[in-house]
């Protein structure tokens, strides 16, 4: 299938419904210009299976955006080949203001490491707003990996190279890549282990089917506080919130190795402007919460405020910035 976006993905509206539709902006305002948004359930769809960084952050919003609004927003997780097969669904959408993607860091490496993607980030979809912005954290399966910080696991990954490995949410995506940029930067060698999503490769490090993992907080807060297993660095010039015991990577001696993964929101493209300003004013208020700031100090990450074209330029930066990084690293699909 072509990579670029055709007249078919989107809803064709027959003559009687076309004329009854006005213009503003350049975006059909439809049954969203006559009443208030939402007025039915919205959709978030989210590219990962359950139990991974994103839907660690999508179900609390979602919640609050119920409670907000008096409308179900409903979690509709598709994953497979590192969150790229949700982009495809999203971005054949229709652009009715009623369904949303939350992707990831993952979505701006995927370009460099997927040449034939079926879906273009920055062309298929509209920049809504940033959702969190959480570091990597180095977590280990203690039974397996013998190690008690960071300097540990060098120490015992330089004695035995390729004996240990590492899982990840999946090629291309940042855990892969944080994975590929600590082996280049520290001179050692991990072999990875991609899975379909982070919940299920945390599963299997818990289980002690993988010996690590280069995660984002996120999704790992709740087993690393629960000690099913231990964090060992955080991939930051400072200790995350909700997390004073962990060190950063630059008190653990390893200062280069910075990686953070992000998530956000977006819009099918074509979606109405209206719709778009009316979610963004919905996570500003989400945001403003005490139950949101409660749950994001506990998934070790400050409140966001980036929005629209901030937000899509961010991404764009991004984009580039992992270029590079798979392109330093020699990344590529296992």
């Amino acid at each position: 299938m072509s990579s670029n976006p055709a007249p078919s993905r989107r809803r064709v509206l027959g003559g009687a419904a076309a004329a009854s539709l006005t213009m503003a902006g350049g975006f059909p305002l439809s049954a969203l210009a006559q009443s208030a948004w939402p007025s039915r359930p919205v959709t978030i769809l989210v590219p990962f299976p359950a139990g991974g960084g994103t839907d660690a952050f999508a179900r609390p919003l979602s919640a609050q955006l119920t409670k907000q609004t008096g409308k179900q927003f409903i979690i509709d997780n598709k994953g497979g080949a590192g969150g790229t097969v949700g982009a495809t669904l999203a971005s054949k959408a229709a652009p009715d203001g009623y369904t949303f993607f939350m992707g990831a860091v993952h979505h701006a490496i995927a370009p460099a490491m997927y040449p034939k993607l079926e879906y273009r980030l920055e062309e298929d979809f509209v920049p809504v707003g940033l959702i969190s912005s959480v570091p990597q954290v180095i977590i280990i399966n203690p039974a397996k990996v013998q190690a008690t910080d960071l300097k540990g696991l060098l120490e015992q990954l330089r004695k035995n190279p390729g004996k240990l490995n590492y899982g990840s949410a999946g090629n291309g995506t940042s855990h892969h890549l944080a994975g590929e940029l600590f082996k280049l930067q520290t001179k050692t060698f991990i072999t990875h282990i991609p899975y379909r999503g982070a919940g299920p490769a945390l599963q299997d490090l818990i289980a002690g089917q993988v010996d690590l993992m280069f995660d984002g907080l996120g999704s790992s807060a709740t087993h690393i506080k629960g000690g099913r297993v231990k964090a060992l660095a955080v991939a930051s010039s400072k200790r995350a919130p909700g997390f004073p015991d962990i060190p950063s990577t630059v008190e653990a001696g390893v200062p280069s190795y910075q990686v953070a993964t992000w998530y956000g929101l977006w819009a099918p493209r074509g979606t109405p402007k209206e719709a778009i300003a009316a979610m963004q004013a919905e996570m500003r208020k989400a945001f403003a919460s005490d139950e949101l700031r409660t749950a994001w100090t506990n998934l070790g990450t400050d409140m966001p405020n980036l929005y629209g074209d901030a937000f899509g330029k961010f991404v764009h930066s991004e984009i580039l910035r992992w270029a590079e990084v798979v392109k330093s690293s020699g990344a590529k699909l296992d």
